[in-house]
């Protein structure tokens, strides 16, 4: 059979990857014919329209919601999380050659549908696929802008200003308005001003691009709007959340109102903007805004007034989440949860956090090297892999070795991540980029007991995981009737 699919993450760069290469895979090995779209953070080359219509059935795996969907109308069509892609391609694919011919599910399958909670878990599903899309759109900013916020305190102190001068006619640099100043300090100053402005941009985008997921494109300006005000009232990243939802059901229940003629043609380019942007705007400013900023005070609050055996339990728990579903939506509440403490001028948060999530890769690269007999060739090539990508805060480094042996590896992930956020707050650690990894090593705070943090934890996991293994092929003998011993 030809089919074709799409494959899309949060983050567009390791799941959606890893989708395409074991969906590929898979049908080759059943002898179909494949041809994926991945629509990752450099954008995806659109398939050809005479192979969507030349195929037999689309495949989606995604996390966040499809560019052009209204390409694959009418074909036979199979959607699953990424996850459920890079797992069990070969079932994936098996479906898709199922709905192309018609055939019945299978039982399997069968009962999954005709369970109760189905429906629930589909529309949580929806939900999910809302939010991931919003961070999908919203992780550029949040990378570029803080990387930029810490690179001014760097290069030049990072003196704020909202207006910087070009070069005055003696060929000097100043700020507007401002006495002449050295070529440093204005640096750092423009990469201030640039990095807020697109630090600053991250709840509004998040709020549009739920919206968008919701209602399309009429969603977007009540979304982004609501997020600015979201910004404005001090309700922040929750704030942002409940603002895109809340833009999205409020789109889409005007798109319901039964209109014919010209004022249904005027309703995307002008009922849609006005009327979703002012309701927006005062729900969130009558209604959401207030509570909502104080519960963010209050939170601010407690994480500033956090210390000894209270920010150990709390690295605990971060730790053990970013390494759980190693980008999931487990890691991504984490994730966020360092960004806001950023956002609020928490530095050890965010240190934890990024800790956290470099440790799962670079504990499995270094299980490789110790035990190499315990892993199969394509592992230990991953395990080559896993180095770069622990070293860059890329947690999906791991995802091969978790997809293949979870109820081991995972936990072990878990073991060392959480020992080093919690190291990490030991240490007072500090971390005022969002993302990079060892690459931002000059914007680390107490960087030498930092490396030592990930170093534990890289160890731990490394053990743990080999550990486990081990008992599981020593295990095997006994099974099989063959006696373990002297």
């Amino acid at each position: 059979m030809r089919f074709v699919a799409v494959t899309s993450c949060p983050t567009g760069i390791a799941h959606s990857e890893m989708a395409a290469e074991a969906l590929e895979v898979a049908a080759r090995e059943k002898g179909h014919e494949i041809h994926v779209e991945v629509q990752g953070a450099a954008g995806a080359p659109p398939l050809d329209p005479g192979l969507i219509a030349d195929a037999d059935a689309v495949i989606f795996a995604v996390d966040a919601s499809v560019r052009d969907r209204d390409r694959f109308a009418g074909l036979p069509s199979v959607e699953v999380r990424t996850r459920e892609a890079i797992d069990r391609a070969g079932e994936v694919v098996g479906r898709a050659a199922a709905a192309a011919a018609g055939t019945p599910r299978t039982a399997a399958a069968a009962t999954a549908v005709a369970a109760p909670p189905e429906a629930a878990a589909r529309q949580g599903e929806t939900v999910r696929r809302w939010l991931m899309t919003g961070v999908s759109y919203m992780l550029p900013f949040v990378i570029g802008g803080g990387i930029l916020i810490a690179l001014a305190f760097v290069i030049g102190g990072a003196v704020p200003v909202t207006k910087v001068s070009l070069i005055t006619d003696s060929g000097k640099f100043q700020f507007w308005g401002d006495v002449n100043v050295s070529f440093r300090v204005w640096l750092g100053a423009v990469f201030l001003l640039v990095g807020k402005t697109a630090f600053g941009m991250l709840v509004p985008i998040l709020a549009g691009f739920i919206a968008y997921a919701m209602a399309d494109r009429p969603g977007i300006a009540p979304g982004v709007v609501g997020g600015l005000l979201a910004v404005a009232v001090g309700a922040g990243f929750l704030g942002g959340l409940i603002a895109g939802l809340l833009a999205g059901w409020l789109v889409n229940q005007m798109k319901k109102v039964p209109l014919r003629g010209t004022l249904k043609r005027m309703m995307p380019i002008l009922i849609y903007p006005i009327v979703g942007t002012l309701a927006v705007g005062l729900i969130m400013l009558l209604v959401v805004g207030r509570p909502v900023a104080s519960a963010n005070a209050h939170l601010t609050s407690w994480l500033n007034g956090l210390s000894g055996t209270n920010e150990v339990l709390l690295g605990l728990l971060l730790g053990a989440m970013m390494a759980f579903d190693m980008g999931g939506p487990v890691n991504k509440v984490a994730y966020f949860f360092g960004i806001a403490a950023l956002d609020a001028g928490n530095f050890q948060i965010m240190a934890a956090v990024m800790a956290a999530g470099m440790t799962p890769p670079l504990g499995l690269a270094l299980a490789t090297v110790l035990r190499p007999r315990l892993y199969n060739q394509e592992e230990r090539e991953a395990g080559e892999a896993a180095w770069i990508m622990g070293a860059s805060f890329i947690t999906e480094g791991a995802i091969p070795f978790a997809a293949a042996d979870p109820l081991r590896v995972i936990p072990s992930l878990m073991v060392g991540s959480a020992a080093t956020a919690a190291l990490s707050f030991v240490f007072n650690a500090t971390l005022r980029a969002p993302h990079g990894g060892i690459w931002v090593i000059g914007l680390i705070g107490h960087w030498p007991l930092y490396i030592l943090a990930i170093a534990v934890g890289t160890v731990i996991t490394a053990i743990s995981v080999n550990s486990l293994k081990s008992l599981r092929r020593a295990e095997q003998p006994a099974a099989a009737g063959v006696t373990v011993g002297a």
